[in-house]
């Protein structure tokens, strides 16, 4: 074993592989909140066929994410490297369906909320988006261990990852709410309607805008990552059957401390969805917000989230990746009891703004922090099951033993939060159909059924054990 210098992101660098994050959670995080709202509330569209939507998503995402992990775990390397260039082949899909998501060619009729047309285009387009999205976000994370070898320059990569994706959030959020507030009647916005007509004409907009931004990112870090060190170390391309190819696909799931960790992203990913599905009928209808009372909405998540980015980058430094997370999870759970206070009617205007603020500010905080925990600890995982297979095989690299691993592993975790996504999706619009769409209790019981979600992810969190030290070595 022979001590090599291991690589890290630097300088522009960092920002250029981090851009990434922002375009595509830009457009998640949009298609997240607010295609639920647009769907049912403006097009019409009964919440159960919209929640089929969203799941269909979420399966052929977690589907993709696994494959696509392989696939890129597989690739032979060329003179353009080996995982950036599969990001170029989803690009074009991905933009093209990322904008007609928002401008569906029918609406359904206001005596028929099943149209059939409208639920198999938004059907349809939601799939295509989820196929090659998926492929470009797996692509790009499962770059991470390859790139940045070094325990805390992975911890340095998800604090840009997560700046970027809470900076994200706010535009994603702000833009959308910001024509909620230009509504007379945000509570009955049907394309017929007047507030309803101004709904389709800036939604549609901000998704070109989104998606043209996401595009722009991609390529700035097509053209930020070096991947020559492939043609450096890659002696011979093993080619791998099918058979072999969904065994490495099993792989991961028989890592015992990388299972406990796909159970809490699966538990978390659920309760992040029904945040992003409920937190607009929220505001409209337990909050009543009218006008420019839903920037308040945007004041409090800016607020928050970079506040407490800031606060659990110095906790981490001193508490370590899994006793920040825990403390993170625990905080987060106690805000989320806050909500019971808005099933009481005749709570004070002021109380229920106060509780808002403390408890969906310190939510949303918490939830966008969990990136700087999630990122290193899975690429934590990753270097100690590389360097366990180098103890095995006295003749594999570290580099070499991380190429074949690490789209498998983020893969197989992207497989379990979609999966996460689309169990929160059903629930949410089996709850949420017909006359419930506008029911203020269910709404804020939604809400509240995080608290669960998070109470089942503590035992298994506390359970996860990593190696915090960085790799020394490699043959």
């Amino acid at each position: 074993m022979n001590a090599v210098k291991l690589r890290k992101l630097k300088g522009i660098r960092v920002i250029g592989y981090t851009a990434t994050t922002l375009g595509m959670f830009l457009n998640n995080i949009f298609f997240s909140v607010f295609i639920f709202q647009f769907y049912v509330y403006t097009i019409n569209l009964d919440s159960i066929f919209v929640s089929i939507g969203v799941s269909i998503n979420a399966f052929v995402a977690a589907i993709v994410s696994i494959i696509s992990g392989v696939v890129a775990d597989n690739k032979k390397p060329n003179k353009l490297g080996k995982r950036r260039v599969l990001m170029l082949y989803g690009m074009p899909i991905w933009f093209l369906a990322t904008i007609l998501i928002w401008n569906p060619p029918w609406y359904c009729p206001p005596d028929n909320q099943l149209f059939l047309p409208t639920a198999l285009f938004f059907w349809t387009i939601t799939m295509i988006r989820a196929l090659s999205g998926s492929f470009i976000l797996t692509v790009h994370t499962s770059m991470l261990p390859e790139q940045s070898q070094t325990h805390q320059n992975r911890e340095k990569i998800a604090s840009w990852n997560t700046f970027f994706s809470i900076t994200a959030s706010v535009f994603s959020l702000m833009l959308p709410l910001l024509v909620q507030s230009l509504l007379e009647d945000p509570q009955n916005v049907k394309w017929w309607q007047p507030s309803g007509k101004i709904v389709l004409l800036y939604v549609p907009l901000i998704g070109f805008l989104f998606a043209s931004l996401g595009i722009l990112t991609m390529l700035f870090t097509f053209f930020s990552v070096d991947e020559s060190f492939h043609a450096r170390a890659t002696k011979s391309h093993e080619k791998r059957s099918i058979k072999k190819s969904f065994k490495q696909m099993l792989k991961p799931a028989r890592n015992k401390e990388f299972k406990k960790f796909l159970i809490v992203r699966f538990l978390h990913s659920s309760a992040g969805k029904i945040l992003g599905i409920v937190i607009i009928p929220f505001l409209t209808y337990t909050l009543k917000f009218k006008e420019t009372e839903f920037l308040l909405y945007v004041l409090v998540s800016i607020t928050s989230k970079y506040c407490l980015l800031y606060l659990w980058k110095k906790i981490l430094n001193r508490k370590g990746l899994i006793s920040s997370y825990f403390i993170s999870v625990e905080i987060t759970l106690g805000a989320t009891f806050l909500i019971i206070f808005f099933l009481f009617e005749d709570l004070a205007f002021w109380l229920k703004i106060f509780i808002f603020v403390v408890s969906i500010g310190t939510i949303l905080g918490n939830m966008y922090a969990f990136g700087l925990f999630t990122t290193p600890i899975t690429g934590a995982l990753i270097h100690d099951e590389a360097e366990k297979t180098m103890l095995i095989k006295m003749d594999i690299s570290l580099d070499s033993s991380i190429s074949q691993i690490s789209g498998s592993y983020f893969g197989l975790q992207g497989f379990i939060e979609a999966v996460g996504i689309a169990f929160a999706s059903l629930l949410i619009g089996f709850i949420l159909t017909g006359e419930n769409q506008k029911n203020a209790s269910l709404i804020t019981l939604c809400l509240l059924s995080m608290s669960l979600f998070y109470i089942i992810s503590l035992f298994f969190l506390k359970k996860i054990k990593i190696n915090n030290r960085t790799p020394l070595s490699s043959k």
